[in-house]
């Protein structure tokens, strides 16, 4: 049964949003332009708000169903058991957002899914993490590198905040953070380069 669960965590995990609401409605896949992922935040920035907000909203909600269906398990709830379920759960739907079944394995990079499996499994060092995030967004008004530095925060605020000490969910943190290094490479070259383009708050497609 739990395998049954990890593949059905994959697959709704590989619903690639953004193509699909991309060639549905504008007949562009997003992943031909701008940063070439298929995620909320190059969807922003080649299609706009109308499309970028609902891709946004499903894409964390990939990441809250999936995780989601450990309360169908027979685990006890917020036991040993349930909460590495939960984990495997995300991680199956993490893969299935970045290397996606229906999209010939061309998918994003994975933050509004992580977002959505966090809030599930550890909602206060989630929303903690989402400051950070939203403190070096108004300040740096770079998508990327608040998503790489809310994500490097996250196991130093579960642990020391939070004073958690669960080892699986330490390893699953640390993991969330050098995913989110690993799948912004690019990015931190061009930041690097003083390359990285930045947000524009007032308009209505967002310039990265």
């Amino acid at each position: 049964m739990v395998a049954v669960f990890i593949i059905l965590a994959y697959l709704i995990g590989s619903i690639p949003t953004a193509v699909w609401i991309g060639k549905t409605f504008y007949n562009i896949d997003v992943r031909e332009f701008g940063s070439g992922n298929a995620g909320a935040t190059n969807t922003f920035r080649v299609l706009g708000q109308k499309a970028g907000i609902p891709v946004l909203i499903i894409d964390i909600l990939k990441g809250a169903t999936a995780v989601s269906l450990a309360f169908l398990s027979s685990y006890i709830f917020e036991s040993d058991e349930f909460v590495n379920l939960q984990l495997a759960l995300g991680i199956a739907a993490l893969v299935g957002h970045i290397f996606p079944v229906f999209a010939g394995f061309r998918g994003g990079k994975g933050v509004a899914t992580i977002l959505g499996i966090v809030m599930c499994i550890l909602p206060l060092s989630c929303c903690v993490s989402l400051i950070v995030f939203l403190i070096v967004l108004f300040t740096s008004r770079m998508v990327s590198l608040s998503s790489m530095i809310g994500g490097f925060a996250f196991p130093f605020i579960l642990h020391f905040v939070f004073g958690n000490t669960n080892p699986i969910l330490t390893s699953f943190s640390i993991v969330v953070a050098l995913l989110l290094i690993i799948t912004h490479r690019k990015n931190i070259i061009r930041i690097v380069n003083k390359q990285e383009s930045k947000i524009k708050f007032l308009s209505k497609k967002i310039s990265l």
